[in-house]
C-alpha cells in the first residue's frame, strides 16, 4: 500500500468515527480547478449566466430547500445522521461558513445527489437557536477523479477544488455550498456568506 493509499484509507476511518477536521476552509482554491469564488458578486454572477444557467441555477436551490426544509429543526437533522463536525467556521477576513453538520453515509458514498447532501449548514443565533443556511456537497477528489467523469458539478455548478497540501493535512477535495436559506450577496454558491457570523457559538472556533 502506497503512502497515498494509506492516507486516504485513514481519512475515510476518520469521517467513519466522525473524527475528523473538515477541509472546508482557509485555504486558497486552486485556480486551474476551482470555480469562482467570493470575488464575483451575485449580480455577476447572473449577468453571466444564460438563461438555461440561471434556470438550473434556481431549480438547484429549490431542491435544496425542499429537501432540507425539515432539517430547520436540527434534531431531525441528527436523527437522519448528521453530527456536527469542527465547530464554527469563520472566514479568513470576514463572514463565514457557519456549522457544519455531516453525514458520514452519505460523504463516503461519494455520490452526488441535489437531494441529499453531505453537509447542511447552520448558523448560531444569539439566543442558541440554530438556523438553517444551506448545504454543502463535498466528495474526495481521488475517489471522484477515478471515476473519468471530469470535474464534478451539480445542475451546472461546478465544484470548488482544494488541493493538498493543505493546512490539515488532508486528501484533495471538491466542494460546492448552496445557500439555499439565507440569501448570500456574493452569490449562492460561492464558498463564504459575508453575513455569517460564529459570535454566537460558544464552541470552539478555528
Amino acid at each position: 500500500m502506497t503512502t497515498t493509499d494509506m492516507k486516504i484509507k485513514a481519512f475515510a476511518t476518520l469521517f467513519e468515527y466522525s473524527v475528523i477536521a473538515l477541509a472546508l476552509i482557509n485555504v486558497c482554491p486552486s485556480p486551474s480547478m476551482a470555480q469562482e469564488g467570493h470575488s464575483h458578486t451575485q449580480t455577476t454572477q447572473q449577468q453571466e449566466m444564460t438563461p438555461d444557467q440561471k434556470s438550473k441555477a434556481n431549480a438547484l436551490i429549490k431542491i435544496v430547500r425542499d429537501s432540507t426544509e425539515r432539517y430547520k429543526d436540527v434534531s431531525v437533522a441528527e436523527a437522519d445522521g448528521y453530527a456536527l463536525q469542527f465547530g464554527c467556521v469563520s472566514g479568513p477576513d470576514y463572514g463565514a461558513m457557519g456549522l457544519h453538520y455531516v453525514n458520514g453515509a452519505i460523504l463516503n458514498g461519494g455520490e452526488l445527489d441535489p437531494t441529499r447532501p453531505q453537509i447542511v449548514i447552520y448558523e448560531q443565533m444569539p439566543n442558541g437557536h440554530l438556523r438553517l443556511t444551506g448545504a454543502d456537497f463535498l466528495v474526495l477528489a481521488d475517489a471522484w477523479d477515478k471515476k473519468k467523469q471530469g470535474p464534478p458539478e451539480l445542475m451546472g455548478q461546478l465544484f470548488h477544488y482544494f488541493e493538498a497540501p493543505n493546512r490539515f493535512g488532508l486528501p484533495a477535495f471538491y466542494t460546492l455550498h448552496v445557500w439555499a436559506w439565507k440569501d448570500n450577496p456574493n452569490g449562492a454558491f460561492v464558498n463564504w456568506h459575508p453575513h455569517v457570523s460564529c459570535e454566537s457559538f460558544a464552541g470552539q472556533k478555528p
